[in-house]
């Protein structure tokens, strides 16, 4: 593939991309976590960048066919008549697209030089976390060589978890908590690399925002670096539409500083179409990321409404650790128990207690049974599987995980005690239940609190900090919770009028808070 006459070389390297995209196949680009940034997105990202001088030093850690490099380049070039040198390390593992990405320079080097500006380019194969692994140790080895930090870090990582015996989890031991993704690393390894008052601009997932797996991470992070600006884009698909990704994306541009700015600029976008005209909002940094807080969530708020939720969150001061309830993780893990679990309800010495899975919970109504292949409905009542059993009380059912076709993220149904004449319960591992241990959920403390959380109130927030399909409890006992008895008044009602639709419930808990929310 040769340039066309006077193209910019990021549309070059754009197109080296897509025809490397199609040589190989879906498990090269699982594998190397390999997804090629749009050329729109990487202008997009590269306006991000205030730098000014005559000369400058650009990191792209995990380059591919360049298009983020180039794009940042031509910004620069474009909005500073005093630079004259760039020097640019990328580095990138992929031997098969080595050779593309070379053409992808050379273009470059040469479409510089044509503006008298001029452009080194030092390509390292290595894989950017063990080479620059010195970073993360907390004292500097006397024997290490200093590491040059840069002006300017831009990157598209790579996307996969790793395995906790993985050699770059290891070295990045400082940042990791349970199984990592790499991308996360990478962030963590280039806020190292920066200069002071230098950029670090990325567009990754926005799994890290939230959860007990990046909280080690967002601590590291966020104490190294001052975020300016975060970039939303509400569209799982759009965004990376044509290697087929599903992920909720989001581009953050930070500063190196000592003293952070007080205010975030969060915009937002569906997707490539709407890219040009994003919606534009600005908060207060004590807003959006509060480090002293425990778990140092990263919220981010598109428009007045997620606004006007996240303020009314704030105002609340209650949460299910001060009103005593509790929420874990249920303790049957099905392969594990295979011995115990029953299909079919069998009249005998065997007592059975009825297990409850995630398909079994259903907004603000259990359904049970349902008959579904290697789905049992019960579990033994006997002394090997007490440990796996739950005294028959009254609880919330929550999933710990919703489908990307679900309208809410929190989907919670209501148990009650008399549903079963059995004196236990089984709670499957992929749902969690909310209880009192010393004492007991009242009927209306249940209904209230279960509609509370199947709310579009509810859902609206939780979306704010939440990227992903998982539910944590971690971050359930952390969330703001109105007064307990307005729950509880929240519960009486419902119970009177004797309508448990979502739709009755909904409009229920809104009425509470109308004047801040509109759903």
């Amino acid at each position: 593939m040769q340039p066309i006459e006077q193209e910019l070389p990021s549309h070059f390297a754009d197109r080296l991309g897509i025809e490397y995209a199609l040589s190989v196949d879906q498990q090269h680009k699982k594998e190397n976590g390999q997804f090629f940034t749009p050329v729109e997105i990487a202008a997009f990202m590269a306006s991000y960048s205030t730098f000014a001088g005559s000369t400058v030093r650009i990191l792209d850690p995990g380059c591919g066919t360049a298009v983020l490099s180039c794009a940042l380049i031509e910004s620069l070039i474009r909005s500073d008549e005093n630079l004259k040198a760039i020097e640019l390390v990328a580095y990138e593992t992929d031997i098969e697209l080595i050779p593309i990405l070379e053409q992808s320079f050379s273009y470059l080097k040469n479409w510089g030089l044509a503006k008298d500006i001029k452009i080194t380019i030092k390509l390292l194969k290595d894989d950017f976390i063990l080479h620059n692994a010195a970073c993360f140790r907390e004292s500097d080895d006397l024997f290490s060589t200093p590491i040059e930090p840069f002006d300017i870090i831009i990157s598209n990582p790579p996307y996969f978890k790793l395995s906790i015996d993985d050699i770059r989890v290891t070295v990045a031991k400082v940042v990791v908590n349970g199984h990592p993704n790499i991308y996360a690393i990478f962030m963590a390894l280039s806020a190292k690399l920066l200069k002071e008052n230098g950029e670090l601009i990325f567009i990754t997932p926005r799994s890290y925002a939230a959860g007990g797996y990046f909280k080690v991470f967002r601590e590291y992070f966020f104490n190294l670096i001052d975020l300016d600006k975060a970039h939303l884009f509400v569209s799982r698909k759009d965004t990376f539409n044509r290697d087929k990704v599903l992920q909720e994306t989001v581009i953050i541009k930070c500063t190196k500083r000592s003293r952070p700015e007080p205010t975030v600029i969060i915009s937002s976008s569906r997707g490539l179409n709407d890219l040009s005209n994003p919606l534009i909002k600005s908060f207060p940094k004590k807003d959006i990321i509060d480090l002293n807080s425990n778990e140092k969530i990263l919220y981010l708020p598109t428009n007045d409404n997620e606004e006007a939720v996240l303020e009314l969150f704030e105002a609340w001061t209650g949460n299910l650790t001060k009103y005593h309830i509790k929420i874990s993780t249920g303790p049957i893990v099905a392969f594990r128990a295979r011995d115990y679990l029953r299909e079919n309800f069998e009249n005998g010495t065997i007592q059975l207690a009825p297990l409850f899975w995630l398909h079994n919970v259903k907004q603000m109504i259990l359904e049970w049974p349902i008959i579904k292949p290697g789905k049992e409905q019960y579990i033994n009542i006997e002394q090997k599987s007490m440990p796996l059993l739950l005294p028959n009380r009254n609880y919330i059912l929550l999933r710990r995980f919703s489908s990307k076709d679900d309208k809410n993220r929190l989907i919670a149904a209501p148990y009650f005690c008399n549903f079963s004449q059995s004196d236990f319960i089984g709670v499957e591992n992929k749902v969690n239940y909310i209880y009192r241990p010393k004492g007991h959920l009242e009927r209306n403390e249940v209904v209230g609190l279960c509609a509370v959380l199947n709310s579009s109130l509810f859902d609206v927030y939780f979306r704010i900090f939440n990227g992903n399909v998982n539910v944590s409890a971690t971050e359930l006992r952390e969330m703001s919770l109105p007064p307990l008895d307005t729950i509880q008044e929240i519960g009486d009602r419902i119970i009177l009028s004797n309508d448990f639709s979502v739709e009755h419930t909904n409009r229920v808990v809104n009425e509470y808070f109308e004047p801040v929310y509109t759903s």
